[in-house]
């Protein structure tokens, strides 16, 4: 590296480091309704069904893809 790679990085990142950043403005409440156990239920099911099942599918049947036909 040389003696001026700092200088460029600096110059390169000196206007960056002045312009202001958002701040977002977010404020949680409590919910209007309390989950009851029948949605909790449903949730974690289709959470189960959609992210899982496939996944487990797929694994469950990965020797017949490394097979070439």
């Amino acid at each position: 590296m040389s003696f001026l790679t700092p200088l460029l990085l600096r110059g390169l990142t000196g206007p960056a480091r002045r312009l202001p950043v958002p701040r977002a403005q977010v404020h949680s409440k409590p919910p209007r309704e309390q989950l009851g156990t029948m949605d909790v239920a449903i949730g974690l099911t289709s959470c189960f069904l959609c992210f899982l099942l496939p996944a487990g599918w797929v694994l469950s049947h990965l020797e017949s893809y490394k097979k070439r036909e």
